[in-house]
């Protein structure tokens, strides 16, 4: 893997320009593994990851949304159990999508319920064994508790793989329906279905124009593209991938009054897939004869099967989550999540909306009612609606109206007839679905031939795009049952304490009320911007925690030995920090209030020491204590007349 700076920087660069990017880790060697260059011991993968996710953090997506990565580990990597694990809480990695790299070995392994290797990639050689089926219980557990990591079969990914010469796939975009190369590009586009049904039969001359304009436009996207790397401009043009699949396709089966869980709408789906397929190729096979095919065709599994290719790749079915808002379809391939729901736009603003296929087959019919559209959205499925007839509630089905199982045979169906790259599909499950539940899925998309598959358990997240009423009332449900800050008083009594750091005087207030500790301040004396903001976000959060009842012991647990590179010397000690001295104010302030006669704290919290010791003390704890190094984080030491670090060399005089 290349210099890591020069990764995050390329990584920013498609960021800004408005990209995704997907990243393997798996020929990062494991953590604690030892390298001889520098005598220390590697960070591993998910080191590696941290410093990718905080890159993307600075960096808005096109100027309106972050950027997104994908990271993926093999499972036969050293690190993995660390891996699957490493999304458990929600507020880390928030910019990465996760999946296992799985391979055949492993999945014979779970179904026989034997051992499997781990290989260091350094050497590839067997650093230790685990037991299969506990590794995939273990995704199971995550991927039920809030849908992550998903898996990608790396062995089908590559089985599949157009330029297997040009080297192995080992990852995918940000939604994984794209493996790519190193470098590679996505160039997506999707086709709304919905159009196409006219008088209820699908008019297939006109879809067949359509692809061909789409395959046109993707191939013609390659040459007036402009791209954030040189190396990615030279294998785009190279291989001149596109991807062309389709939105819209619940919609349809809405209007041709096929139900999404049958096998008619598998067959469809098979139908339709092939179809587009078999179009697009003719299409780039036609353009290749005119303006040549791609440059690495010789070396493509296409050059015995074909005369000529314009496009290494010509399928892919995409999510399509904006853009089917935009085009006002169905996404993807997926069945609708709820004729009634409420979406979750910009500033958490809710919206109700009814499907409008189902609102006028209501109308039509005679049994819309806008208490009926509200009943709906609170409930989120229509199954049980005797006063809608049960024709409709059968072709009306959404998501969670359907099992499983349905979702990823819809998935293979597509997969195994014509898409070239690989299909986003998530499988939906409902808030009460069992472990066992998404295990089930895990095996049937191996089985059926599927690339990979994301599962989501409905309310298993705080923050959901799509919810129906249902879903929300759980949750609100669920959240009374858990801490909350008893309100502000509008009266508060307490002190203010000075404490020299070395950022400068830190004014510290505490306040309580007739139930104890209910709020502190916390201000630098000549600060402002950063400083100051940090400060203030400190004080806000000690004061909810004061509020919610956490112990006073609990937190200036956590404040007291946070360092900083610039500490300072008082007669009683060190102040390693400012949050270092918010945490000794409020143990100045218990102590003041048990004294309870008003006395300074620091005389009952410190033993008053002779100036002469505590000189010597402060000398001891100064030789270690001198803060952290900005650079590496390591601690700093006097040395030369300046502050230098003892790891990296760092130094305060430049």
């Amino acid at each position: 893997m290349e210099s890591i700076f020069e990764s995050v920087k390329n990584a920013a660069l498609i960021h800004k320009s408005g990209g995704g990017t997907g990243f393997s880790f798996s020929r990062i060697r494991p953590a604690n593994d030892s390298v001889k260059t520098t005598g220390g011991v590697a960070s591993g993968p998910i080191s590696f990851m941290k410093v990718f996710n905080a890159s993307t953090e600075v960096i808005k997506q096109g100027g309106v949304r972050r950027g997104a990565n994908m990271g993926i580990l093999r499972v036969d990597h050293p690190d993995i159990l660390e891996f699957i694990t490493c999304k458990r809480d929600n507020t880390e990695l928030t910019n990465f999508n996760i999946s296992v790299g799985i391979t055949e070995a492993f999945m014979q392994a779970v179904e026989h319920d034997t051992e499997y290797d781990l290989l260091n990639p350094r050497n590839g050689k067997v650093v230790q064994k685990l037991r299969a089926r506990e590794v995939f219980d273990l995704m199971v557990e995550m991927a039920w508790l809030n849908g992550e990591p998903g898996i990608v079969f790396l062995d089908r990914i590559n089985r599949d793989n157009p330029t297997p010469e040009l080297g192995e796939i080992e990852s995918t975009n940000p939604c994984g329906e794209q493996p790519l190369l190193p470098y590679e590009a996505c160039n997506l586009g999707s086709i709304n279905l919905s159009k196409f049904v006219k008088d209820g039969k699908i008019d297939w001359e006109d879809l067949g124009q359509v692809v061909d304009l789409a395959v046109d436009f993707l191939d013609n996207v390659i040459d007036v593209n402009r791209y954030p790397l040189p190396e990615i401009e030279e294998l785009a043009k190279a291989n001149r991938k596109i991807g062309l699949g389709v939105m819209g396709f619940a919609d349809m089966l809405f209007m041709l009054e096929i139900p999404y869980n049958s096998q008619e709408a598998l067959d469809l789906g098979a139908q339709i897939m092939a179809f587009i397929d078999k179009r697009s190729k003719e299409r780039s096979q036609a353009i290749a004869l005119e303006r040549g095919s791609f440059p690495n065709f010789e070396k493509s599994i296409y050059k015995d099967k074909y005369q000529a290719l314009r496009n290494a790749t010509t399928t892919t079915i995409a999510p399509t989550g904006s853009i089917s808002i935009i085009a006002g379809c169905s996404s993807g391939i997926e069945p609708l999540f709820a004729l009634s729901f409420v979406r979750t736009i910009l500033d958490e603003q809710r919206l109700l909306e009814v499907h409008p296929i189902f609102r006028e087959v209501a109308m039509r019919e005679d049994f819309y009612s806008d208490e009926l559209m509200e009943k709906i959205a609170e409930e989120g499925s229509i199954q049980h609606m005797e006063e809608i007839p049960e024709h409709w509630r059968r072709v009306f089905v959404t998501a969670h109206d359907i099992t499983p199982e349905w979702h990823v045979r819809m998935q293979a169906v597509f997969q195994q007839n014509g898409v070239d790259n690989a299909v986003s599909k998530t499988v939906n499950f409902p808030k009460e679905a069992t472990r066992e539940d998404i295990a089930k899925v895990f095996r049937l998309a191996f089985e059926l031939g599927c690339k990979g598959v994301t599962v989501y358990r409905d309310g298993s997240r705080q923050m959901q795009v799509l919810s129906t009423g249902k879903t929300e009332s759980k949750t609100q449900e669920e959240d009374t049952h858990r801490i909350s800050p008893r309100v502000r008083p509008s009266v508060t009594y307490g002190r203010t304490e000075k404490i020299k750091t070395g950022c400068g005087s830190l004014y510290v207030t505490i306040n309580e009320d007739e139930n104890g500790l209910c709020e502190l301040f916390a201000r630098l004396g000549k600060s402002g911007g950063c400083a100051s903001s940090q400060m203030d976000a400190i004080s806000r959060l000690i004061s909810l925690a004061m509020r919610a009842g956490v112990s006073t012991e609990a937190i200036t647990k956590h404040l007291r030995g946070i360092r900083c590179p610039s500490p300072a010397w008082t007669e009683n000690g060190v102040v390693l920090s400012c949050p270092d001295a918010i945490g000794l104010a409020i143990e100045h302030y218990v102590a003041w209030r048990q004294n309870g006669n008003g006395e300074h704290a620091s005389e009952m919290v410190s033993e008053k020491l002779p100036m002469a010791d505590v000189v010597k003390q402060t000398s001891t704890v100064a030789e270690s204590s001198m803060g952290a190094c900005p650079e590496c984080g390591g601690h700093m030491k006097h040395e030369d007349g300046c502050m230098t670090c003892l790891f990296c060399g760092f130094s305060r005089c430049g």
